[in-house]
């Protein structure tokens, strides 16, 4: 990669890292929230899944006219909002403010990740794109070592509103640097004396089994992830007998072992093939879900922490490899409005998990959580069914 095309890449990594941290910081609040608002571990799952659905949607209308402006003017307005969101979350007074909050918030979110994915498409090879986004991926890397502890923090310590005004000053230096250094992108506007349809996006993904199937695996994926992630924290803190303190701990310690594994990971998939990679990954993420949504209460840190950072490293690297795959299915011109589309199913996916998560695992008399296990054996069917899947999934780019 050139010189050039490291900058953007690490721009767009330090705009993920906000984006990221404002959508990873809900996890470890769970049980801070709860109490805040005295809310259920069901009503906190909402909570989360509100940005998540709310980012699906937009960013499924936003497939539709991304692809006919410059790329960089729809990523920062796409951040504006999100950042104007974000500061909403941070003087939020009530449950029910921080919910319409999270919504605002999702809805430039989901615009924003899509950007980031095709800009990447957009000034990437294909031979290089695992690694390119192994660098974008570096950013939730990034959010779990320094964003969500500093976060965990400051709202034990200070308040639960200030990690979202944390977010908001990081992205308001962001918005300076994407001024400064971001090139004008317009090379995939379609040029053409007639116009084409607004509901081409849809036409041609339609009529292109590989991208239908593209998308099936992103949500697939997706799903297996997340609908065991909301309920971790209360699961870690109420049932296995975790410290409320110590939950940072998980973020740190998988995080910093993503960040020196991401670009190796992207190295080796562009080498050996981008779905043996996906496949491996995927696979070896089976284990650490059984273990984690099994965990007993007495459960020493250490092991806690080795299941966790086993997960992390296994879910970046299926993750970062997916991307790559489903991302060269489609070409330049195409590129934005499919991203668009694939971060919404993505966004509603993650959406869907939190909620159909949030309605296995119930809360006992005794104040633990009932059928988390459940919860890991639907993550490990779903993740079992996409690494098939992820086979026929093939690239369109050269």
């Amino acid at each position: 990669m050139t010189k050039d095309q490291k900058i953007i890449l690490y721009l767009l990594a330090c705009v993920q890292f906000t984006n990221i941290m404002d959508f990873m910081i809900m996890m470890p609040m769970g049980p801070i929230l709860m109490k805040a608002f005295n809310i259920t571990a069901r009503e906190y799952s909402f909570l989360v899944s509100a940005y998540s659905i709310s980012a699906g949607v937009c960013g499924f209308i936003a497939a539709f006219f991304v692809d006919k402006f410059d790329r960089k003017n729809v990523l920062t307005i796409a951040y504006i909002g999100f950042l104007m969101g974000t500061f909403a979350c941070a003087i939020a007074p009530t449950y029910s403010m921080l919910m319409l909050a999270r919504i605002v918030a999702g809805v430039f979110g989901g615009v924003l990740g899509s950007q980031v994915v095709a800009i990447v498409g957009d000034t990437v090879k294909y031979e290089h794109r695992a690694e390119g986004l192994s660098i974008i991926m570096a950013a939730f890397s990034t959010a779990s070592v320094l964003g969500v502890p500093l976060g965990m923090y400051l709202a034990s310590t200070i308040s639960w509103h200030i990690p979202f005004m944390f977010v908001v000053g990081v992205g308001f230096v962001n918005l300076l640097l994407i001024y400064r250094y971001l090139p004008n992108l317009r090379s995939h506007i379609y040029v053409s004396e007639t116009k084409p349809s607004p509901f081409a996006v849809l036409t041609n993904i339609g009529k292109d089994s590989n991208q239908l199937r593209a998308l099936a695996l992103s949500v697939i994926v997706i799903f297996g992830h997340f609908c065991t992630i909301p309920s971790l924290s209360p699961y870690l803190t109420l049932n296995v007998g975790m410290s409320v303190d110590n939950i940072s701990l998980i973020y740190l310690v998988g995080g910093a072992i993503t960040i020196f594994s991401a670009r190796i990971v992207g190295r080796i998939a562009d080498q050996k093939g981008k779905y043996l990679i996906f496949a491996t990954c995927g696979t070896l993420f089976l284990i650490p879900v059984f273990l984690m949504t099994h965990l007993q209460q007495g459960a020493s840190l250490t092991v806690i922490l080795l299941i966790t950072s086993m997960f992390f490293l296994f879910a970046n690297g299926r993750t970062i490899t997916m991307q790559a795959i489903v991302s060269g299915v489609v070409n330049n011109e195409q590129r934005g409005g499919f991203t668009s589309i694939n971060s919404s199913m993505i966004q509603l996916g993650s959406g869907a998990a939190s909620f159909v998560g949030g309605l296995i695992v119930e809360k006992a008399s005794d104040g633990t959580l009932l059928h988390y296990n459940w919860v890991g054996y639907m993550s490990i069917s779903f993740m079992i069914l996409g690494i098939i899947l992820g086979k026929y999934v093939k690239p369109v780019e050269n």
